[in-house]
């Protein structure tokens, strides 16, 4: 089982929080406050598929507002963090797989330290993992288990946006690496339809579709539907990647628009691979797959409904309410490798089984007011949440027929499925939120406040004696205070400080239950979005501190205290632009200075980060000529060197990786034809399949992948 995994992220990844609804009375009298000049409708920006609300606005490669940096429609350049965008048109583009593949292009997320593994979209924002805590859909956490984490399907996507640094100010416990939010696919105003198919290498064969638009032409009463099927292989012998997915979602609206109810559901199933990884011998890289296809598939179902209701009740007050339930069922059975026996010509191998069942229930209620004081502007929000999660697992251990390292049989032995024999526990969480924050704007000067207060009970249930029973309740004040100024040549400097927590399960040797772990950045940056081209830019430099971290317990064995500590700072750049000639392009660079400062292993870095990558995608679209209606793309990956375990033995050498497009718009041929467009793109076109070592753990990298699509809009 791989590092990430570990048995110990359980109750890192379950928790967020809401409840009901609260209103301040505050002095309400709007007046304009001074505003960056906004020249997109929410959401369009010249893409039909993009549907109405969502938060994000986007035109091509380049958004200029996104609703997870406040909770508010504010746009970036007034939000005192980073915020990095990935918009429809990138998703399109580039024909993104999976969320790890969405995340590639941007800065300071690393996204390949597992190599080809299609388990769980796994990922580190500045060094810190937030694969259990870090993901949300439309504002509302993905709740979590071990194995049971939320699979993302792109094509079911708005856009993803990504808040680096602690935010749990407004969201709650979590990483202080910050979080991505899912925008889930909207119904739009003007009639939408797409079906598209694809093919690739792998044995790789898909369908999709996506429709939308008024009901019987009623403006006000809006659908979508998207639906996609795919069955592949991948480079592995025992890891697919197939799956279904379906997710309706309907919009009611009061005809002046103040009152809005959208409902939003999804149903997938997956079955991945359940071991994809390879077998390394005191630390060397064997090739060997310890997975095998007779006892390897990961299945997944999952399942999530939901709605966003908002009214606008005059220009000072709106109040909206966030609500979903979601379940998951996962069943891994796999293979895993022992050790080489002494013979050289076979492995031994036990079976394993891991199990989770997981209910979950988020609500956001909020209170938006836009009022002055004087001269000065506030956009206040104070809101309640609540989160509860209910996740059974369990996991058993058998025994395995040995595998032959003479003839590989994989799949051609009987492999028996282990009794549930080793784990079985319940684990319940329950966490409310407090928030308030005022955004307060002055002069061009932009000042964001925020506080919160959160309260968790966890509690952990034996079932066949299989297990230990416990529970921890938990208290924590989160904070964020920012300050931007906005110059009239769209340049927006901004520094800010803000903190985060995250839950720790346990006890140390005298008994005492674990502190939450407490996270601090300071961050400083450049933000710049002219108002005479589409453009954004921005810089920033960051130092996070987290502390309270897991350590060994050097007096009593067995047993762990809080001592440990992780230092991260750096540099991250990013760019993205689409303009009228047919150029998009999208520029990141992250320079990371990672350090386990106090605890296990201090001095070291912890592996798998590089200190340095770069990222460069452009595609460019004949608007005339004789190759008019063509496109093609480019992209560029260098991820530097890295280290392959904690204690820094031996690294993960530097690697560059080049990605390529080409389309057609049929429409250049005839006119008949519009709406009909053929693409092809290719990930890893040079093949370069090097393993990558993190924790220790040796994963391959995933090699060429090709796939061929044909879609039809009309």
């Amino acid at each position: 089982m791989s590092s990430h995994s570990d048995l110990s992220l359980l109750r890192l990844g379950m928790f967020s929080v809401s409840l009901v609804a609260i209103c301040a009375a505050v002095p309400a009298t709007a007046q304009d406050a001074v505003t960056l000049d906004t020249v997109v409708v929410d959401g369009v920006g010249g893409n039909p598929s993009v549907g109405v609300g969502g938060g994000v606005q986007q035109d091509g490669y380049v958004a200029t507002s996104a609703r997870v940096g406040t909770k508010t429609d504010t746009p970036l350049a007034k939000v005192p963090q980073t915020v990095n965008v990935v918009t429809r048109q990138q998703l399109d583009d580039r024909r993104v797989q999976t969320l790890k593949e969405a995340l590639t292009y941007t800065p300071g997320v690393r996204v390949d330290a597992f190599g080809l593994d299609n388990r769980f979209d796994a990922f580190y924002i500045r060094g810190f993992d937030v694969t259990y805590t870090g993901v949300y859909r439309d504002g509302l956490r993905e709740l979590n288990g071990v194995f049971s984490l939320f699979k993302t399907e792109p094509y079911g996507l708005e856009a993803i946006s990504v808040l680096k640094g602690p935010s749990s100010v407004l969201y709650g416990g979590g990483s202080p690496g910050g979080i991505v939010n899912l925008v889930t696919k909207r119904p739009t105003d003007q009639p939408f339809h797409e079906v598209q198919t694809q093919i690739g290498n792998n044995n790789r064969y898909q369908a999709q579709f996506d429709v939308s638009g008024p009901v019987n032409g009623n403006d006000n009463v809006l659908y979508r539907l998207t639906g996609l099927a795919r069955s592949a292989d991948t480079d592995l012998r025992s890891v697919p990647d197939d799956r279904i997915y379906i997710a309706p979602a309907l919009t009611f609206r009061s005809e002046d628009l103040a009152t809005s109810f959208t409902l939003l559901g999804e149903y997938s199933h997956y079955e991945v691979g359940g071991n994809p990884g390879i077998y390394n011998e005191n630390g060397r890289f064997t090739g060997i797959e310890s997975g095998d296809p007779a006892l390897g598939t990961f299945l997944q179902d999952q399942g999530r409904a939901g709605y966003e209701l908002s009214h606008e009740f005059n220009e000072t007050w709106t109040l909206r309410q966030n609500v979903r339930y979601a379940h998951i069922y996962t069943d891994s059975p796999y293979t895993t490798i022992g050790f080489i026996r002494p013979d050289r010509l076979s492995a031994s191998r036990s079976a394993v089984v891991v199990n989770d069942k997981l209910d979950s229930f988020a609500i956001d209620n909020q209170a938006e007011a836009k009022f002055a004081t004087g001269a000065l502007e506030h956009t206040l929000l104070t809101g309640l949440d609540y989160t509860a999660v209910d996740v059974r697992h369990k996991i058993g251990f058998g025994t395995a027929p040995d595998l032959s390292l003479v003839t590989f049989n994989y799949g051609q032995q009987f492999i028996g499925r282990p009794s549930y024999n080793f784990y079985d526990v319940t684990t319940r969480q329950d966490q409310v939120g407090l928030y308030v924050q005022d955004q307060v704007e002055w002069n061009r000067f932009v000042l964001t406040l925020g506080g919160r207060h959160d309260w968790l009970d966890t509690q952990d249930r034996a079932n066949n004696g299989l297990g230990t029973d416990a529970e921890q309740r938990d208290s924590q004040f989160s904070g964020r205070v920012g300050l931007g100024y906005l110059f009239d040549n769209g340049l927006s400097p901004y520094l800010s400080y803000s903190t985060s927590f995250a839950p720790t399960i346990g006890r140390s040797f005298e008994g005492a239950s674990f502190e939450p772990s407490e996270g601090e950045q300071v961050e400083a940056g450049l933000k710049y979005r002219p108002s005479d081209l589409n453009l954004t830019a921005g810089a920033a430099v960051f130092h996070i501190v987290q502390t309270n971290v897991l350590a060994a317990d050097p007096v009593n064995q067995n047993f762990q205290i809080q001592r440990g500590e992780v230092r991260s700072q750096g540099v991250e750049l990013e760019a993205a632009t689409s303009l009228p000639l047919g150029i998009d392009l999208t520029l990141a660079y992250t320079y990371l200075d990672l350090e386990i400062t106090q605890g296990d292993n201090q001095g070291k870095v912890p592996s798998g980060i590089p200190e340095h990558s770069v990222s460069l995608w452009g595609a460019y679209t004949f608007a005339e000529g004789p190759a008019e209606g063509l496109g093609v793309g480019l992209g560029l990956r260098y991820d530097g060197e890295s280290y392959g375990d904690d204690t820094n033995t031996f690294r993960n050498d530097d690697r560059f990786l080049v990605d390529a497009k080409a389309s057609y718009d049929f429409r250049r041929l005839n006119a008949q034809l519009e709406g009909a467009e053929a693409q092809i793109n290719v990930r890893n076109v040079f093949d370069k399949r090097d393993p990558v070592f993190a924790g220790g753990f040796g994963y391959y990298t995933e090699g060429r992948q090709v796939i061929g699509s044909l879609r039809y809009r009309f």
